[in-house]
């Protein structure tokens, strides 16, 4: 049975994420930042990245981790089967909803990664966030971050761990953004990403995540109106 959370906690979730996403806006569209973090790990001299093929971070960072967070996944699902827990299942699913969403989002984008932009080497423009698109910005599909939204959609486990224990929860969930964040950064030295295209790509699992449970834990709740809804 899906843990039902008060409609404060949707509010405050929600209030959050307005002000997050107007904070994630504000930062793409003075892309000074975004280049100030990049710049760090480029070598102009060379007109590269050094660290591209880095071994942590290309096999370590951007290989194992991720599949470190499949086998998480594929752990909850199978422990969901053998105790056929339809609730355990629902957030394994989670786990990889914010990742598929952010996925989708990006092969949408006109956005191009860093490494292949004429700053860095490359051939194509940048362009702030909706800003106008004018000149060749190459193939795109940089945007938001692919890579560390693996990290986050580990968030999930949040609603899992939280009528247990809310602090023990509220840990988790910041290994979770810690992790995403690690795993995001990795990118972001090997020219692959802008560290505000991991921002986003927190702020899109999380609403995804919120937004399914939400949906998922009442129409399951409503269905029972005798049981006395958990405060």
């Amino acid at each position: 049975m899906p843990y039902l959370f008060p409609l404060r906690f949707y509010i405050k979730q929600y209030l959050w994420l307005t002000l997050g996403g107007l904070a994630c806006f504000a930062f793409s569209r003075t892309t000074s930042i975004d280049l100030f973090f990049s710049d760090l790990w480029f070598n102009s001299a060379t007109g590269q990245f050094p660290l591209t093929d880095n071994y942590w971070l290309e096999v370590v960072n951007h290989h194992y981790f991720k599949y470190a967070v499949a086998a998480i996944a594929v752990v909850v699902l199978a422990v969901a089967a053998i105790k056929r827990d339809l609730n355990m299942a629902v957030i394994a699913l989670l786990i990889g909803m914010g990742p598929i969403v952010v996925g989708t989002l990006k092969s949408l984008s006109h956005h191009s990664c860093p490494w292949d932009l004429l700053r860095y080497g490359g051939s194509a423009l940048e362009y702030p966030l909706l800003g106008t698109i004018d000149g060749n910005v190459g193939s795109g599909r940089c945007f938001p971050g692919g890579h560390a939204s693996g990290g986050f959609g580990l968030l999930a486990l949040y609603f899992l761990i939280y009528p247990f224990s809310a602090r023990g929860a509220k840990y988790w969930a910041w290994f979770a953004i810690a992790f995403g964040l690690v795993m995001g950064f990795g990118q972001v030295m090997r020219g692959a990403h802008f560290f505000s295209h991991n921002l986003w790509s927190l702020w899109w699992v999380w609403l995804t995540q919120v937004s399914l449970y939400g949906l998922y834990s009442w129409s399951v709740r409503r269905k029972q109106p005798k049981q006395e809804e958990i405060a």
